[in-house]
């Protein structure tokens, strides 16, 4: 958790806050990292001015079963540290 900040942000995209401070990200992140076959693949990064971009595939166990999801990540960055953090989920796409 060093790479956020104590009041850092949230957010489903676009603006469906999930998490508010420190703390509460990394309860959320607690309980994800928790699932034995999580791994999460970046396939790309963009960085422009204070503004990351990360575009990954995300394997992990869903409620109807194990599978893999496209995530992008978008970050804000003030002071080398997370201010805001925004994830946009693809589609589900279950193992057979």
């Amino acid at each position: 958790m060093t790479w956020w900040a104590d009041d850092c942000k949230y957010y489903v995209f676009p603006s469906t806050l999930v998490a508010d401070g420190i703390a509460a990200i990394c309860e959320r992140h607690i309980e994800r990292f928790k699932e034995s076959n999580l791994y999460g693949s970046l396939h790309n990064r963009i960085v422009v001015g204070n503004m990351m971009v990360d575009y990954e595939t995300v394997t992990r166990t869903f409620p109807e079963g194990p599978g893999e999801i496209e995530v992008i990540c978008i970050y804000e960055v003030e002071r080398n540290k997370i201010v805001n953090a925004w994830f946009k989920q693809g589609e589900r796409k279950l193992h057979a």
